[in-house]
Protein backbone atom coordinates (compact mmCIF):
# COMPACT_ATOMS: atom_id res chain seq x y z
CA UNK A 1 0.00 0.00 0.00
CA UNK A 2 0.76 3.72 -0.03
CA UNK A 3 0.59 5.82 -3.02
CA UNK A 4 3.71 6.67 -5.71
CA UNK A 5 6.00 9.43 -4.59
CA UNK A 6 5.35 12.49 -7.18
CA UNK A 7 3.95 14.62 -4.20
CA UNK A 8 6.71 13.23 -1.67
CA UNK A 9 9.52 15.70 -0.18
CA UNK A 10 11.68 13.59 -2.51
CA UNK A 11 9.72 14.23 -5.60
CA UNK A 12 9.19 17.86 -4.62
CA UNK A 13 12.50 19.15 -3.37
CA UNK A 14 14.37 20.28 -6.31
CA UNK A 15 11.21 22.98 -7.75
CA UNK A 16 11.40 23.82 -3.86
CA UNK A 17 14.96 24.70 -3.08
CA UNK A 18 14.67 23.49 0.26
CA UNK A 19 16.96 21.81 3.02
CA UNK A 20 16.25 18.40 3.08
CA UNK A 21 19.00 17.38 5.20
CA UNK A 22 18.52 20.03 7.60
CA UNK A 23 14.58 19.49 7.94
CA UNK A 24 14.50 15.85 7.16
CA UNK A 25 16.16 14.29 9.52
CA UNK A 26 15.98 10.95 11.61
CA UNK A 27 16.80 12.17 15.66
CA UNK A 28 17.93 9.54 17.58
CA UNK A 29 15.75 7.15 19.98
CA UNK A 30 16.45 9.24 23.22
CA UNK A 31 14.95 11.93 21.20
CA UNK A 32 12.46 10.36 19.99
CA UNK A 33 11.44 8.70 23.41
CA UNK A 34 11.94 12.22 25.28
CA UNK A 35 9.49 13.88 22.62
CA UNK A 36 6.97 10.94 23.32
CA UNK A 37 7.13 11.78 26.89
CA UNK A 38 6.62 15.63 26.01
CA UNK A 39 3.53 15.14 23.97
CA UNK A 40 2.18 12.72 26.72
CA UNK A 41 2.60 15.02 29.27
CA UNK A 42 -0.01 17.62 27.05
CA UNK A 43 -2.97 15.43 27.33
CA UNK A 44 -2.44 13.84 24.30
CA UNK A 45 -2.35 9.56 23.45
CA UNK A 46 1.05 8.90 21.72
CA UNK A 47 1.12 5.24 20.42
CA UNK A 48 4.61 4.53 18.57
CA UNK A 49 4.60 2.66 15.21
CA UNK A 50 7.68 1.00 13.67
CA UNK A 51 7.12 1.83 10.31
CA UNK A 52 4.37 3.24 7.78
CA UNK A 53 2.49 -0.69 7.99
CA UNK A 54 2.60 -0.47 11.66
CA UNK A 55 0.92 2.49 11.46
CA UNK A 56 -2.16 1.69 9.01
CA UNK A 57 -2.87 -1.52 10.90
CA UNK A 58 -2.91 0.79 14.69
CA UNK A 59 -5.13 3.18 12.09
CA UNK A 60 -7.42 0.06 11.66
CA UNK A 61 -7.04 -1.18 15.76
CA UNK A 62 -7.96 2.59 17.22
CA UNK A 63 -11.29 3.54 14.59
CA UNK A 64 -14.12 1.37 14.94
CA UNK A 65 -15.80 0.11 12.57
CA UNK A 66 -18.94 2.17 11.09
CA UNK A 67 -17.00 5.43 12.68
CA UNK A 68 -17.69 8.71 10.43
CA UNK A 69 -13.83 9.47 9.38
CA UNK A 70 -12.84 12.79 7.46
CA UNK A 71 -9.30 13.72 6.48
CA UNK A 72 -7.22 17.19 5.83
CA UNK A 73 -4.88 16.49 2.61
CA UNK A 74 -1.73 14.75 3.89
CA UNK A 75 1.01 13.26 2.18
CA UNK A 76 2.21 11.26 5.04
CA UNK A 77 -1.72 9.52 4.94
CA UNK A 78 -1.14 9.01 1.53
CA UNK A 79 2.65 7.16 2.33
CA UNK A 80 1.05 4.69 4.87
CA UNK A 81 -1.69 3.81 2.74
CA UNK A 82 -4.87 5.48 4.27
CA UNK A 83 -6.44 6.56 1.23
CA UNK A 84 -5.54 2.92 -0.30
CA UNK A 85 -7.43 1.83 1.97
CA UNK A 86 -10.54 4.15 2.39
CA UNK A 87 -10.80 3.33 -1.82
CA UNK A 88 -11.04 0.03 -1.05
CA UNK A 89 -14.50 -0.21 0.67
CA UNK A 90 -12.71 -2.27 3.09
CA UNK A 91 -11.91 -0.12 5.55
CA UNK A 92 -15.54 -0.37 7.48
CA UNK A 93 -16.12 3.74 7.92
CA UNK A 94 -18.13 5.85 6.95
CA UNK A 95 -15.98 7.60 4.10
CA UNK A 96 -17.16 11.81 4.15
CA UNK A 97 -14.67 12.75 2.17
CA UNK A 98 -15.66 10.75 -0.46
CA UNK A 99 -19.67 12.12 0.53
CA UNK A 100 -18.01 15.50 -0.45
CA UNK A 101 -16.55 15.18 -3.87
CA UNK A 102 -19.40 12.88 -5.22
CA UNK A 103 -22.13 16.47 -4.15
CA UNK A 104 -21.91 18.17 -7.67
CA UNK A 105 -24.35 21.27 -6.16
CA UNK A 106 -21.19 23.99 -5.09
CA UNK A 107 -22.87 25.16 -2.18
CA UNK A 108 -24.01 21.89 -0.58
CA UNK A 109 -20.16 20.47 -1.07
CA UNK A 110 -19.09 23.35 0.60
CA UNK A 111 -20.89 23.33 3.60
CA UNK A 112 -20.35 19.37 3.92
CA UNK A 113 -16.82 20.73 4.00
CA UNK A 114 -17.53 22.83 6.80
CA UNK A 115 -19.47 19.87 8.71
CA UNK A 116 -16.59 17.56 8.21
CA UNK A 117 -14.32 18.89 10.49
CA UNK A 118 -16.46 17.89 13.25
CA UNK A 119 -16.08 13.87 12.31
CA UNK A 120 -15.98 11.69 14.73
CA UNK A 121 -12.54 10.85 13.52
CA UNK A 122 -10.88 13.74 11.56
CA UNK A 123 -7.43 12.12 11.01
CA UNK A 124 -4.19 14.52 9.44
CA UNK A 125 -0.55 14.58 9.26
CA UNK A 126 1.33 17.17 11.17
CA UNK A 127 4.18 19.47 10.11
CA UNK A 128 6.71 19.89 13.18
CA UNK A 129 6.68 18.37 16.28
CA UNK A 130 8.55 20.44 19.09
CA UNK A 131 10.82 18.24 21.48
CA UNK A 132 8.97 20.30 24.06
CA UNK A 133 5.38 18.11 23.54
CA UNK A 134 3.86 20.93 21.09
CA UNK A 135 2.27 19.98 17.81
CA UNK A 136 2.02 22.52 14.79
CA UNK A 137 0.46 22.08 11.39
CA UNK A 138 -0.64 25.18 8.79
CA UNK A 139 -2.41 24.93 5.81
CA UNK A 140 -4.52 27.48 3.17
CA UNK A 141 -7.86 27.36 4.08
CA UNK A 142 -8.27 25.84 7.62
CA UNK A 143 -10.11 22.55 6.17
CA UNK A 144 -7.50 20.57 7.47
CA UNK A 145 -6.47 22.36 10.99
CA UNK A 146 -9.81 23.52 11.75
CA UNK A 147 -10.80 20.30 13.35
CA UNK A 148 -7.55 20.12 15.59
CA UNK A 149 -8.62 22.72 18.64
CA UNK A 150 -12.32 21.79 19.35
CA UNK A 151 -14.79 20.70 16.44
CA UNK A 152 -13.56 17.15 15.61
CA UNK A 153 -14.87 14.36 18.37
CA UNK A 154 -11.17 12.41 18.45
CA UNK A 155 -8.08 13.65 16.20
CA UNK A 156 -5.93 11.06 15.27
CA UNK A 157 -2.57 12.58 13.93
CA UNK A 158 -0.34 10.23 12.10
CA UNK A 159 3.86 11.95 11.88
CA UNK A 160 7.04 10.55 10.56
CA UNK A 161 10.16 10.85 13.40
CA UNK A 162 11.55 13.27 11.12
CA UNK A 163 9.01 16.43 12.29
CA UNK A 164 10.88 16.01 15.31
CA UNK A 165 12.93 19.41 15.97
CA UNK A 166 14.27 20.65 19.37
CA UNK A 167 11.77 23.95 20.12
CA UNK A 168 8.49 25.50 19.02
CA UNK A 169 10.46 27.98 17.66
CA UNK A 170 12.17 25.29 14.87
CA UNK A 171 8.90 23.88 14.83
CA UNK A 172 7.24 27.02 13.37
CA UNK A 173 10.58 27.55 11.06
CA UNK A 174 10.12 23.93 9.89
CA UNK A 175 6.46 25.24 8.76
CA UNK A 176 8.01 28.34 6.64
CA UNK A 177 11.05 26.87 5.72
CA UNK A 178 10.36 23.33 4.44
CA UNK A 179 6.90 22.34 4.72
CA UNK A 180 5.49 25.74 3.11
CA UNK A 181 7.73 25.60 0.00
CA UNK A 182 7.16 21.74 -0.71
CA UNK A 183 3.36 21.95 -0.73
CA UNK A 184 4.04 25.52 -2.74
CA UNK A 185 5.91 23.16 -5.17
CA UNK A 186 2.93 20.69 -5.28
CA UNK A 187 0.38 22.73 -5.44
CA UNK A 188 1.38 24.09 -8.46
CA UNK A 189 2.49 20.92 -9.79
CA UNK A 190 -0.96 19.50 -9.06
CA UNK A 191 -3.25 22.33 -9.53
CA UNK A 192 -1.23 25.00 -11.27
CA UNK A 193 -1.48 27.88 -8.38
CA UNK A 194 0.48 28.20 -5.80
CA UNK A 195 0.00 27.96 -2.08
CA UNK A 196 0.45 30.45 1.31
CA UNK A 197 0.45 30.20 4.90
CA UNK A 198 -3.79 30.66 5.77
CA UNK A 199 -4.11 29.22 9.12
CA UNK A 200 -1.90 27.56 11.76
CA UNK A 201 -2.69 25.59 15.05
CA UNK A 202 -0.24 24.52 17.75
CA UNK A 203 -1.47 21.84 19.94
CA UNK A 204 0.17 22.77 23.22
CA UNK A 205 -2.05 21.30 25.58
CA UNK A 206 -5.91 18.87 25.39
CA UNK A 207 -7.98 18.81 27.87
CA UNK A 208 -10.23 16.31 26.61
CA UNK A 209 -8.96 12.80 27.97
CA UNK A 210 -8.61 10.31 24.92
CA UNK A 211 -9.72 12.84 22.29
CA UNK A 212 -6.16 12.85 20.61
CA UNK A 213 -3.94 10.63 19.68
CA UNK A 214 -0.47 10.98 17.99
CA UNK A 215 0.14 7.85 15.75
CA UNK A 216 4.48 8.62 15.90
CA UNK A 217 6.03 6.39 13.11
CA UNK A 218 10.11 5.84 13.35
CA UNK A 219 10.37 6.48 9.37
CA UNK A 220 10.39 9.30 7.49
CA UNK A 221 7.22 10.61 6.08
CA UNK A 222 5.79 13.53 4.79
CA UNK A 223 7.08 17.03 4.95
Amino acid sequence: MGRPDLFSAGGLAGEAGVDRAGWDRIPSEQEVAETAEAVGKRGIRVIRALNRHEALEILRHIIPAGAEVMNGSSTTLLEIGYQDLLESGKSGWTDLHARITAEDDDRKRAELRRRSVAADYFLSGVNAIARTGELVACDQSGSRVGAWPFAAGHLVLVSGVNKIVPTLGDALRRVREYAFPLENARSMRAYGTPSRIGKCVILAYEKAEGRVTLVLVGESLGY
